[in-house]
C-alpha cells in the first residue's frame, strides 16, 4: 500500500454549500481521498445530484438555508462526530457604495460569515469535533488581499471571516482542533456564469492574472483536501493563496 499523508480515510467532514461550485468540487474530491461526507444546500435537487456523484458509501446530505437559525441548529443537530468542517457555502452581490442595501447587506454576511462562525459555534458547544479535527474556511482575496470596485459588502464578509478564523485557530488549538482559510481569486462557479460580470469584464478580469486565467474548482478543492489532511498536521491559523499569481502584483 503506498503511503499517503493526504488520505481522508476514516475522516468524516462536513461541508456546507455542496450543491454547486468549490462546495461540490471538494465534496466529490474528498470523497475520492476517502472521507465520509455530510453535506448541505439549500436546493434539494442539486445538493442529491452532487450526492450521487460521490465516489465511496456511508455519505449523508441535508437541505439547509444558512440564512436562518433553524437551519444553522438543524445541521448541528444532524451531523455525527465530526474531523472536518468546511463552511463553503457563499454568495456575492455587486453594488456601488451608494446603493448598497441594508437587506442585501444582511444576507451577505448571514450567509458568508455569521454561518461558518455560528457552525463553529454549535459543533465546539456540543462537542462534535473531535480531537485533531480541522475547519478550513473558504475567504478570499477580497478583502484580505485586494479589493475591487462594487465588490465592498463581499470583501467585507471575508475580511471579517478571516479575522475569525484566526481568532477560531489561536482559541480552539488546547482543543486539538485546526482551523485555517483558503483565499481564491476568481474561480470559475456560478457567480461568473450568471452575469454579474459581462464577456468584456470578464475577459479584462482574466488578462490581471499573471496566469492569464481563473482558477477552476477543483483546484481549490486540493488546497481544501491538504489542510484537512493530517500532512497539515502541524498548520493553523494560516491562509492559503490560490490566485494565480495575481497578488503578485
Amino acid at each position: 500500500m503506498v503511503h499517503n499523508p493526504f488520505s481522508l480515510e476514516g475522516k468524516t467532514i462536513l461541508i456546507t454549500g455542496a450543491s454547486s461550485g468549490i462546495g461540490r468540487a471538494t465534496a466529490i474530491e474528498c470523497a475520492k481521498m476517502g472521507a465520509r461526507l455530510f453535506i448541505t444546500g439549500r436546493d434539494f435537487l442539486r445538493l442529491e445530484e452532487t450526492g450521487k456523484m460521490l465516489e465511496g458509501n456511508g455519505h449523508e446530505w441535508k437541505v439547509a438555508d444558512l440564512s436562518e437559525r433553524k437551519g444553522i441548529e438543524a445541521i448541528v443537530e444532524s451531523v455525527p462526530q465530526l474531523d472536518g468542517f468546511v463552511p463553503a457555502a457563499g454568495f456575492t452581490r455587486l453594488l456601488p457604495i451608494p446603493f448598497v442595501e441594508s437587506d442585501e447587506l444582511n444576507r451577505i454576511l448571514q450567509v458568508n460569515t455569521q454561518a461558518p462562525i455560528l457552525l463553529t459555534k454549535g459543533l465546539v458547544k456540543n462537542k462534535k469535533l473531535n480531537k485533531g479535527s480541522s475547519v478550513v474556511f473558504v475567504s478570499s482575496i477580497a478583502g484580505v488581499y485586494s479589493v475591487s470596485p462594487g465588490n465592498g459588502m463581499y470583501s467585507a464578509s471575508k475580511g471579517a471571516i478571516q479575522a475569525f478564523m484566526k481568532s477560531a485557530a489561536l482559541e480552539l488549538a488546547a482543543k486539538k482542533i485546526r482551523c485555517n482559510a483558503v483565499n481564491p481569486g476568481l474561480v470559475n462557479t456560478n457567480i461568473l456564469s450568471e452575469g454579474k460580470l459581462t464577456n468584456e469584464q470578464l475577459k479584462a478580469r482574466k488578462e490581471l492574472y499573471p496566469m492569464k486565467r481563473f482558477g477552476e474548482p477543483e483546484e481549490v478543492a486540493y488546497a481544501i483536501i491538504y489542510l484537512l489532511s493530517d500532512a497539515a498536521g502541524w498548520v493553523t491559523g494560516t491562509s492559503l493563496l490560490i490566485d494565480g499569481g495575481f497578488t503578485l502584483q
